[in-house]
């Protein structure tokens, strides 16, 4: 493989941060992760929010928590994501 190419499958795999925005689901949670992108006319960064839903094998994570996910192969029709790890435990609701 081409240096250019597994640079690319290292950014696809590489694990995101991202706050629990719920908790609802039986072993599952919604993600959400937030970036900024520039506007290509004005030139405004702007807050794009992304929602993905991660497995949570022993239900530790919590509303508010902010969360490292990284990829895995698809568990259902929406989750391929797995939680790794709780980097801080939150409070709010």
């Amino acid at each position: 493989m081409t240096e250019k190419s597994e640079n690319k499958i290292n950014k696809l795999r590489r694990p995101m941060v991202g706050k629990v925005v719920s908790n609802k689901m039986d072993k599952s949670v919604s993600v959400a992760i937030e970036r900024l992108i520039k506007h290509p006319i004005y030139g405004k960064y702007i807050r794009r929010t992304t929602k993905i839903v991660a497995h949570d094998e022993d239900n530790k994570c919590r509303e508010g928590d902010i969360v490292s996910i990284s990829p895995c192969k698809p568990i259902s029709k929406n989750k391929s994501w797995n939680v790794v790890n709780i980097n801080n435990a939150g409070t709010d609701k």
